[in-house]
């Protein structure tokens, strides 16, 4: 955008006012036939597409939107995966609505309508609060690298597919650097074979592939922490809708969840510094192991990484980084974190520009507003460990949690606040709102009090 400022200019011992006109590079702008390159098709880059697609339709621009993805993710095993839990909170299936997409009954691994919580030799059933709020499971890639016919198939795939019946062109290459212009101002996305000059880049790589940018950005990624994972074939007895969930094995558990998908069942173990052999510790510990007489078959395992805190520097001059790359939620929701991230990234870029000032005051306060409320996570589960340390504090928790289970189910606050946390269905600030609320502390009163007279 262009605009004039008056200078005076003394000619032959004379001044005189003459306009100039000044070229802003602070304001920058997508316009017709602007190439938007995207580098990454998990789902945030895929849901940057979406978006941008959607937005640009809406102001009646015609975007060229390049997708760079290496990855097949309709193949089994790692390869093909995003390494991940693959459960969608309602929150996103409500979501993929708004853009007019509806999952296929051949995605969708399981509909999760209750979960078990294991504390010790007890067992508590949550069912799920809301009738109308669907939670369900699904595959990353195309299901374990031991697994069988026929193969499950992939979210990330479907969801990338999507974006390229809706115009974005997927381009299968591996993006080696992003580098700033020498000639112009826009960047610059190379591979082994071409370089692509692009208007914006959106970066969505997420934090278990490195991020392609040159020094000169100045970008830092997310702190991680380790998960470990694995596929197992689904434990006969368990039911295709319920996710188990276990506190006590190995020993620096956070949480571990199994999590039906089909013919399979995922094992997710969250935890901090979790030893090589904690997938081993987890079905020994569990008694899952009697499950198997024959052995636990192990079909896909890995260590994936997951951000536990946001980027530094998540946007720049006609750059933006959206999903795991920039900020996610808090050990739950990572497709959720991408799909928001995406949209407010595209909505700027659409809506505002493509500056770090437009991405300033469009984008960050998204990124800004998913960091602070992992602040009321992290304070969470520190409670949680707490707890987890105290037998007494156990003890009443848990007699809170089966004190509601005769009430309405809207005045589960317990099962709501756990739902919340497992799912991604509620934001950390409300669950932590939840848990002071009186119901929860009159019920969790109660409940130590049972405790002190030996109940």
């Amino acid at each position: 955008m262009a605009y004039t400022i008056f200078i005076f200019v003394r000619i032959d011992s004379q001044y005189m006012i003459v306009p100039m006109a000044i070229q802003s590079k602070r304001e920058m702008h997508l316009t017709n036939d602007s190439r938007v390159v995207i580098v990454g098709g998990g789902p945030a880059g895929s849901f940057a597409a979406l978006h941008l697609l959607r937005y640009a339709a809406q102001a009646n621009l015609n975007l060229e939107i390049v997708i760079f993805e290496a990855r097949d993710f309709n193949r089994p095993g790692p390869g093909g995966c995003n390494k991940c839990a693959g459960i969608l909170s309602s929150t996103l299936v409500h979501n993929l609505e708004t853009l007019g997409l509806e999952l296929p009954a051949d995605v969708i691994q399981a509909e999760l309508n209750a979960y078990v919580l294991h504390l010790g030799e007890a067992e508590i059933l949550l069912n799920r609060p809301n009738s109308g709020r669907r939670s369900l499971s699904v595959y990353r890639g195309s299901g374990p690298r031991l697994g069988t016919s026929p193969a499950p198939h992939s979210f990330d795939g479907w969801l990338l597919n999507q974006a390229r019946e809706r115009g974005a062109e997927i381009r299968r290459a591996r993006v080696q650097t992003i580098t700033r212009g020498e000639r112009s101002e826009r960047p610059v996305v190379a591979t082994a074979h071409e370089k692509l000059e692009a208007d914006l880049v959106v970066v969505a790589t997420g934090v278990n592939n490195r991020a392609p940018l040159e020094a000169a950005w100045h970008y830092q990624p997310p702190q991680t922490e380790i998960m470990a994972q694995d596929e197992i074939p689904l434990p006969g007895g368990f039911q295709t809708d319920r996710v188990h969930i276990f506190f006590d094995h190995p020993q620096e558990l956070i949480f571990g969840g199994l999590i039906p998908k089909g013919r399979y069942a995922n094992i997710s173990l969250l935890g901090r510094g979790l030893p090589p052999d904690a997938i081993s510790d987890f079905l020994e510990g569990n008694k899952l192991t009697k499950l198997f007489p024959e052995g636990t078959p192990a079909l896909c395992g890995c260590t994936p990484r997951v951000a536990i805190s946001a980027a530094p520097k998540c946007y720049d001059e006609r750059l933006v980084i959206v999903g795991d790359a920039a900020v996610t939620r808090l050990y739950k929701d990572g497709i959720g974190a991408a799909f928001t991230t995406a949209e407010a990234a595209a909505r700027t870029a659409i809506q505002h520009g493509i500056s770090r000032r437009d991405f300033a005051s469009g984008y960050h306060p998204t990124q800004q507003h998913i960091a602070n409320d992992n602040l009321y996570g992290q304070f969470i589960f520190r409670l949680w460990s707490l707890t987890q340390r105290s037998p007494f504090l156990l003890n009443a928790w848990r007699r809170a949690i089966l004190s509601e289970i005769d009430l309405p189910t809207a005045d589960r606050i317990h099962a709501r606040v756990l739902w919340g946390m497992f799912t991604g269905d509620e934001s950390y600030q409300k669950i932590f709102q939840l848990s002071l609320s009186y119901p929860a502390i009159h019920a969790l009163w109660q409940g130590a009090l049972k405790g002190w007279r030996g109940k």
